[in-house]
């Protein structure tokens, strides 16, 4: 086995949850817990709780490797994203992710200005690449962070999942590269998690779209940009029209990559909370 190519896909699979609009009517909480596998082998589990109020939101996650990838290189991590609710999108305020690998770690943070990034910092300062493409200010504007960029909102007043929450894409900047990621329908599905406990939730196919930001001659980059067969499975959080991925599916060299929910609770808010927040 390929240790240096099960790291970088390890690394991707990690961020792939962080990979991934119209109006949020009632507002709602949700409460995750995620595996990260390559060929059918645990790499790595992480949690996900969001919050939805009438007039903000908020997120968080951590994850951490597990099994053999722990023991040749273990790694952590967890982020955080705030914003308001605006005429029913989600549009951030701020975002901060800290990445920890053996005595590396690596924070981003990320301010935003409507939907504007206003500020950006990585720390420690990551050494210059002169192959990377720059990101130019216009491609910083009509953007979300890689957290708030997943937490797609479905159009219409139909009863979700449903088609049309695939109809969507999302610009995402996250700190040192500018993506897209355009969605299609694929199928309806329900999902069954691994304590037996089932989701409904609508699969959408992923084109990854590198915009700038990235080094054209990396693998990993021009691989992820070529595959059409990524997709995600998303599903709502409860009384808002919030799609969240619970499955996200990445074929890889080593084999299929898969993030999956394991646990997948989520609520609507009562009314009276709502009022008080």
């Amino acid at each position: 086995m390929d240790f240096f190519a099960l790291h970088r896909w390890r690394r991707l699979l990690f961020l792939a949850p962080l990979l991934l609009a119209g109006p949020a009517q009632a507002q709602g909480r949700m409460d995750a817990k995620y595996q990260a596998t390559l060929s059918g082998i645990e790499i790595g589990k992480g949690s996900w709780t969001v919050a939805i109020g009438d007039k903000d939101y908020s997120g968080s996650t951590s994850g951490g490797t597990t099994g053999l990838i722990k023991a040749i290189g273990g790694g952590h991590g967890t982020g955080a994203t705030q914003g308001r609710v605006l005429a029913g999108r989600l549009v951030p305020d701020a975002y901060l992710s800290s990445v920890f690998y053996g005595k590396k770690n690596e924070t981003i943070r990320i301010a935003f200005a409507g939907e504007r990034v206003s500020a950006f910092s990585i720390e420690p300062e990551p050494p210059s690449t002169p192959e990377r493409i720059p990101v130019v200010d216009t491609e910083r504007r009509n953007v979300s962070d890689p957290m708030s960029g997943v937490m797609f909102t479905a159009p219409g007043k139909d009863e979700l999942p449903n088609p049309q929450a695939c109809a969507t894409k999302a610009a995402i900047f996250d700190g040192r590269m500018r993506y897209d990621l355009q969605l299609a329908f694929k199928r309806m599905e329900t999902v069954v998690l691994a304590k037996g406990a089932k989701v409904d939730a609508v699969v959408c196919t992923v084109r990854f779209k590198p915009v700038s930001g990235y080094v054209p001659s990396r693998a990993a980059i021009k691989y992820l940009a070529a595959r059409q067969d990524i997709d995600v499975a998303l599903a709502p959080i409860a009384g808002t029209r919030v799609m969240v991925p619970v499955r996200v599916r990445i074929p890889t060299p080593l084999g299929l990559g898969m993030v999956q929910a394991t646990e997948f609770n989520t609520a609507a808010q009562p009314q009276a909370a709502r009022r008080s927040n």
